[in-house]
């Protein structure tokens, strides 16, 4: 008989899991359940943080579901978050509507969604609050490996 203790996941380790994330309503947001497992390195900036300190202690093949408020993952939506931009500043061929998700490139070259909220004559309100600001979302998670 094999007493070896399971390995368990700590700051350090690399994770291969299935994950889901929904709303408090059910409604699916994200997850890899359909899809390959996802494996990352805790601490790689993957995931965020609240995520990460539920598979602290996790070992193969436990699974784990909990909720969390906006505080832990997200935040809350700000005003500050909200720019109007000159319209001329879009392509001339998109044809913009209001709710409509645009990914913009910042200065960086990283890649920042954000939501259209308002269109006037020459400006466009664009919300650039993550879109699951304000929501408590379920993390559910099945641990397969740990390296």
């Amino acid at each position: 008989m094999n007493n070896t203790p399971s390995p368990q996941v700590n700051p350090d380790s690399t994770v291969t899991l299935h994950f889901s994330l929904t709303l408090a309503d059910g409604t699916p947001v994200d997850g890899s359940q359909d899809g390959e497992p996802m494996t990352f390195t805790l601490g790689d900036g993957t995931m965020i943080l609240a995520f990460e300190e539920v598979l602290i202690g996790l070992s193969p093949d436990d699974k784990q579901q909990v909720s969390l408020e906006p505080r832990e993952t997200f935040g809350f939506p700000s005003e500050d978050n909200q720019h109007w931009m000159n319209k001329a500043d879009f392509d001339p061929d998109m044809e913009l509507e209001e709710g409509q998700l645009i990914e913009f490139s910042t200065p960086a070259g990283d890649q920042l969604p954000g939501v259209v909220l308002e269109i006037t004559d020459d400006k466009v309100l664009v919300d650039f609050n993550h879109p699951l600001a304000g929501h408590e979302v379920i993390f559910s998670v099945e641990v397969l490996e740990i390296k």
